[in-house]
């Protein structure tokens, strides 16, 4: 992947051909879905419409692009072959951006856009940032451009960005844009159970599964039935496993099946493994993706996977060393080494000569008053979780923790303090 500042003209990846990690190729890239927000702000980048083989086009999230460079697009391979539907709140680029004609802020005079660039963030998200026109209206694309052209930033153009007025999904989702998911969710929760599930369709999957992990069972189960089922099984998958494990367990058990179904087998075999256990026990608490190297792994290593953005800090705090395989259940557990002692350490260390093996892990069955003990006698934010063969299944984390010991009604409480601030959005129909 092109690192932070690379910046790439999104005509320039038309027709590209997408490969996987192993050199086949799978598609090709047909348009950019990006998400256009309010107030001039840079639209985010979704992901690439693919044209893979039959004609059928499908849809390769960002988080799953790998590389943009040398005239190609590798990805990380997985991909879901249900075929692509742009959403309300989604724009194509190609399709819907290029060639449409838009106002430049600084002079009032009318260009055509030509083309668009995206750039890679600091936090490793794609947005568009620069926009490529040329002064007045073309005849047409194939004919030789004429008139002055401009690469502008994006917030010297107006045109694109979404209407501040009218209450539709796209334009409510636009408005909170930067609330962290956890407060969007407070906000999803004082809806119409309408808007809650119009906004739910238009937000997109790794949004969606975000805040599903912080509304209250209710809402949860309430949303993904009415979700057309391959995209809940989507959703599922992208959630984090253990939370996605205590949504299908408060479904009927029919229809928690019918998505097990639709899921990747590896990825429903972890859901039923999560589901065998009780609740309220490490093994019900969970989460099956650690941080998880062997020995042999340097400390620089350790650190780019600390670094890894989408990381939950809980999990960021220390890596889990393990003999392979590296995925839960992992081959012998051998200790843990946080990242305190990471950060005091030379990048060239083995993190095999540095693990903590003096407190023993919990077993799958530790009870949650057994857990929270362990957690505050210790001072940990997170405990590894280990079978009687010694294999690694996954590892608690404070946050799983508290959500089990506060009341049920917890999210009801001011705690967001979203609720003074948003009360226009709770009366719109």
């Amino acid at each position: 992947m092109a690192g932070p500042g690379s910046r790439v003209f999104i005509s320039h990846l038309s027709g590209v051909a997408v490969f996987d990690p192993n050199g086949d190729q799978v598609g090709r890239v047909r348009d950019v879905v990006v998400s256009l927000r309010l107030n001039k702000q840079p639209p985010r980048v979704l992901g690439l419409v693919v044209e893979v083989i039959g004609r059928r086009r499908i849809f390769l999230p960002m988080t799953r692009v790998t590389s943009l460079e040398s005239g190609q697009v590798l990805s990380t391979g997985l991909l879901n072959m249900r075929r692509f539907e742009q959403r309300p709140s989604e724009t194509l680029v190609l399709a819907e951006l290029l060639d449409r004609t838009v106002t430049r802020t600084k002079t009032a005079d009318e260009v055509t856009v030509l083309d668009v660039a995206m750039v890679q963030t600091r936090l490793r998200e794609w947005e568009i940032d620069r926009v490529f026109v040329q002064a007045g209206r073309p005849a047409g694309r194939l004919r030789k451009a004429r008139g002055e052209q401009l690469l502008l930033d994006w917030s010297a153009v107006t045109g694109f960005s979404l209407a501040e007025e009218g209450q539709g999904a796209a334009n409510l989702l636009a408005t909170f844009e930067q609330l962290r998911p956890a407060d969007l969710a407070n906000v999803m929760h004082h809806l119409s159970a309408k808007r809650r599930a119009e906004v739910a369709a238009a937000l997109d999957d790794d949004r969606l599964a975000d805040v599903l992990e912080e509304l209250p069972e209710d809402d949860q189960v309430e949303i993904i039935g009415k979700l057309q089922e391959e995209r809940a099984a989507d959703i599922l998958e992208t959630m984090d496993p253990d939370d996605a494990a205590d949504l299908l367990s408060e479904l009927p058990e029919a229809d928690a099946e019918r998505l097990l179904r639709l899921m990747e087998p590896a990825e429903a075999e972890e859901m039923r493994r999560l589901l065998s256990y009780e609740e309220d026990t490490a093994g019900g608490l969970m989460t099956t993706e650690p941080i998880v190297l062997e020995p042999d792994a340097s400390v620089a290593e350790a650190l780019a996977r600390v670094r890894v953005a989408d990381t939950k800090p809980a999990l960021a705090a220390q890596v889990y060393v393990c003999r392979p395989p590296n995925e839960t259940p992992t081959g012998t557990y051998l200790g843990t080494v946080h990242f305190q002692r990471l950060l005091r350490e030379p990048p060239y260390t083995l993190v095999g000569s540095l693990v903590d093996d003096d407190l023993d892990p919990l077993p799958p069955n530790t009870p949650l008053p057994l857990i929270t003990s362990y957690l505050a006698t210790y001072n940990l934010v997170a405990a590894p979780v280990v079978d009687e063969d010694d294999h690694l299944l996954g590892t608690v984390t404070v946050d799983d923790v508290l959500d089990h010991l506060l009341p049920d009604d917890w999210r009801e409480g001011a705690a967001h303090g979203i609720g003074a601030s948003t009360g226009g959005v709770r009366g719109g129909r």
